[in-house]
């Protein structure tokens, strides 16, 4: 409803008699309180809860970083983190599927690297590769669409609160 719409239908009530003069100006007075600082307070929320998908997104992406110095991709996502995990749960939450995922894939890759002596670690580089390559843009677009999405294969080493998730 329009602020006009509320003073309008206030002032029927008014002139009806249901509201006196005095509850006629407190109820105008919050409604246009409300008006004036509703858009506001939603503004700065929105504007928190983007800039916390951001980070999240680029929590995610830093991974790459490691394309350009290797040990940049593990040490990038875990600094960002630790540096923006006070100010948000979400920023937290991103935070710790991406180090649930960096530790997975450790151990993976470790295993794979065992297995490949018999042959059978070669696919499962191959399909390690194209995860380490697709779960952090999967996971990015998601952050930034303010949805968390814990990687599959994923060990939890630092648990996730399920709430958040679902």
């Amino acid at each position: 409803m329009s602020v006009a719409y509320e003073i309008e239908r206030l002032d029927a009530l008014r002139k009806s008699g249901a509201l006196s003069e005095e509850e006629y100006q407190q109820a105008k007075t919050a409604v246009l309180e409300e008006q004036s600082a509703g858009p506001m307070r939603d503004t700065v929320e929105e504007m928190e809860l983007t800039d916390a998908n951001t980070w999240s997104m680029w929590i995610h992406l830093s991974q790459y970083c490691a394309y350009a110095v290797p040990i940049a991709g593990i040490i990038v996502p875990i600094v960002l983190w630790q540096l923006k995990k006070d100010e948000s749960e979400i920023i937290d939450l991103h935070g710790k599927i991406v180090v649930n995922w960096l530790i997975t894939s450790f151990i993976m890759l470790t295993a794979c690297i065992v297995l490949y002596f018999v042959f059978i670690g070669i696919p499962l580089l191959i399909a390690l590769g194209i995860a380490i390559v697709v779960f952090p843009v999967v996971g990015g677009l998601k952050a930034n669409d303010g949805e968390a999405w814990p990687y599959p294969l994923s060990i939890n080493f630092l648990p996730l609160d399920h709430s958040e998730t679902d």
